[in-house]
């Protein structure tokens, strides 16, 4: 297996458990004194989509069939996600501190992506993803702040 389908197929499982969790976020605060929020963490679940279909369909172009389910620890990240909102009542200020592990997760996962020896073309769509995914982190962490 290349280096940018073994890379792809973690980034692709990554992005799947963001959008999950992003999207699962947005839907306990929008009825929360922090709806607004909610409008956010949806915006950055459709980008992880986004970001998710662009790795899938380079991977299509290559022949490699990038699109499997998510990993074993990213699925223990969302059960602990669940967990922690059963114990703290859903409370907002936990719903972001949850989602800024999972984007410190995302974060770590690109950067272990970024030090392979990626196709140009695939080290270029990575690094555009990687900031984003580092822009979108520190917008939760200031949401988190500003609380």
């Amino acid at each position: 297996m290349s280096d940018d389908e073994k890379v792809a197929k973690d980034l692709v499982e990554t992005l799947k458990d963001g959008e999950r969790g992003f999207a699962a976020a947005a839907e306990k605060l929008r009825d929360s004194d922090r709806a607004e929020w909610a409008a956010t963490l949806q915006r950055l679940s459709e980008q992880r989509a986004g970001f998710r279909r662009e790795i899938v369909e380079m991977g299509h172009e290559y022949g490699d069939d990038v699109d499997e389910s998510g990993s074993v620890a990213a699925t223990l990240h969302r059960g602990w996600i669940s967990l922690k909102d059963a114990l703290t009542g859903d409370d907002a200020g936990s719903v972001l501190g949850a989602a800024v592990t999972g984007e410190d997760h995302a974060v770590s996962e690109y950067e272990k992506g970024l030090e392979k020896d990626l196709s140009a073309g695939f080290r270029e769509v990575v690094t555009r993803q990687h900031a984003a995914i580092v822009a979108a982190r520190n917008e939760v962490k200031a949401l988190q702040i500003a609380d």
